[in-house]
């Protein structure tokens, strides 16, 4: 998912310096490897929070939505995301890190959340 999702930046780029428009080259939006259409794309966020090093973060996408993608952000001084990955059922994603010389770190986490047809 994370490479067709590559793709889809780089054709958004790509539109915007040809002067094509990023709809003509889109078609009906990203799609995942068995080449289904994403629908009502929105990005899910958990803000900022400092856990103990190690501890999963997890956000979820509304009902009826899978993620698409994600991502998360490890805060704070020398702090290290170790993990990013989907939900075992594809709802929603995981974020942990740890900060070397202290006991928590500050971790965000992003989905891209979507449809699926």
């Amino acid at each position: 998912m994370r490479f067709v999702q590559a793709v889809t930046t780089g054709a958004l780029v790509l539109a915007g310096l040809t002067g094509t428009s990023a709809a003509a080259l889109a078609g009906t939006g990203p799609t995942d490897p068995s080449g289904s259409a994403f629908t009502g794309y929105q990005i899910v966020a958990l803000a900022n929070a400092n856990v103990p090093n190690f501890t999963r973060r997890t956000v979820y996408c509304p009902a009826g939505k899978r993620a698409v993608g994600g991502g998360g952000e490890a805060q704070g001084n020398d702090a290290v995301l170790v993990g990013s990955f989907p939900t075992s059922d594809g709802t929603g994603w995981i974020a942990l890190g740890r900060q070397p010389r202290y006991d928590s770190v500050g971790i965000s986490v992003y989905a891209i959340c979507a449809y699926t047809s």
